[in-house]
C-alpha cells in the first residue's frame, strides 16, 4: 500500500520518495515550488530511481523552476541509477534554455550515462541542433563514443539528423570512425537510404573500401534496397567491383532491377 507522510512540511510518498516539490518540479509550479522549499522541503532529495526535483524539472523544460531550484542551492551532480543527470535529461529533450541554465550553474558537459552516452551523444541521437552546438561551444567531445563504440555522428546518421551530422561534421567529428561491429556513419546512413545525410558525409571524402565489418558503404546501399542511395555513391567514386569479405560484388546482394540498371554499366566499364 502506497503511503503517505508529513514532515518539516515536506509530503513524502513513501513508496518511491516521491517529493511534492519534485511533482511541482516536474509540472512547472514555479510559485508552488518555492512555498514548499520556503517549508523546509529538500530540494537536493533523491527519489527512489535517483532523480531530484532538478532533474524532473530539466527533464521537462521547466526552465523557470530550475532557475528558483539553483537560488535555493540545487546541485548538478545527483546521477540516476542508469547514471542521467540534470544535463543529460535536458539535452536528450532538446530544452536548449534549460541546458543554457545548467551550464551556467556548473553542470558538466562531460556526463556520461553508464553505457558511456554525453549529453552530445544523447543530443545527437534525438537531432536537437541547438543543444548540439551549445555543448559543442561548452567544450564537449565531438567524437566521444559510447562504450559500444558508437560516436555522435553515426548516431546521428542512424537517425537520419543531417543538419546535426552536418554540424558535427563542420566541428571535427571523425567521418570514418566506426563501432565495434566495424560499421560507419555512412554505411549506416547508406544501409538506411538515409540521403540527405549520405550527401553531407560525401562533403568531407569518407571512405568507400572494405571496412573494418568486411563489407563497403555501396554494398549497405544495395541491402537497403534504396537506389538513390545508390546513385549517390556510385557518382562519388564507390566501386562495385569490389567484393565483400564472402567475396560477393554489391550487385550479387539485390533482385531490384531498377539497382542493378545502376550498377551493371559500371562493373562493366570497371571490367573493360
Amino acid at each position: 500500500m502506497i503511503g503517505w507522510s508529513i514532515r518539516q512540511g515536506v509530503v513524502l510518498c513513501r513508496a518511491f520518495r516521491t517529493t511534492a516539490l519534485m511533482v511541482a518540479s516536474y509540472n512547472g509550479h514555479s510559485d508552488c515550488a518555492r512555498e514548499l522549499i520556503m517549508q523546509g522541503a529538500d530540494i537536493n532529495l533523491q527519489r527512489e530511481t535517483g532523480s531530484t526535483a532538478l532533474f524532473f524539472a530539466s527533464q521537462q523544460g521547466h526552465n523557470e523552476v530550475v532557475k528558483l531550484l539553483f537560488e535555493f542551492g540545487a546541485s548538478t551532480e545527483f546521477q540516476t541509477k542508469d547514471g542521467g543527470t540534470a544535463l543529460s535529461a535536458a539535452c536528450q529533450y532538446g530544452h536548449s534554455k534549460v541546458v543554457d541554465t545548467l551550464l551556467k550553474n556548473g553542470a558538466n558537459v562531460h556526463d556520461q550515462l553508464h553505457d558511456g552516452a554525453t549529453p552530445l551523444f544523447l543530443a545527437s541521437q534525438e537531432g536537437h541542433v541547438t543543444v548540439i552546438r551549445q555543448l559543442l561551444s561548452s567544450g564537449a567531445k565531438v567524437n566521444h563514443p559510447r562504450e559500444d563504440g558508437t560516436a555522435p555522428l553515426w548516431m546521428a546518421a542512424q537517425m537520419g539528423h543531417s543538419e546535426v551530422v552536418k554540424v558535427l561534421l563542420l566541428r571535427g567529428a571523425d567521418r570514418d570512425a566506426d563501432r565495434k561491429d566495424g560499421s560507419t556513419a555512412l554505411f549506416k546512413a547508406a544501409f538506411k537510404g538515409h540521403n540527405s545525410v549520405i550527401e553531407e558525409l560525401l562533403k568531407f571524402s569518407p571512405s568507400m573500401g572494405l571496412l573494418r565489418n568486411g563489407s563497403t558503404v555501396l554494398h549497405a546501399a544495395v541491402m537497403g534496397g534504396n537506389h538513390k542511395s545508390v546513385n549517390l555513391l556510385l557518382g562519388a567514386n564507390a566501386d562495385p567491383t569490389l567484393p565483400n569479405k564472402n567475396n560477393e560484388l554489391p550487385a550479387d546482394l539485390t533482385k531490384s532491377d531498377r539497382i542493378l540498371s545502376a550498377l551493371r554499366p559500371q562493373i562493366l566499364n570497371g571490367s573493360s
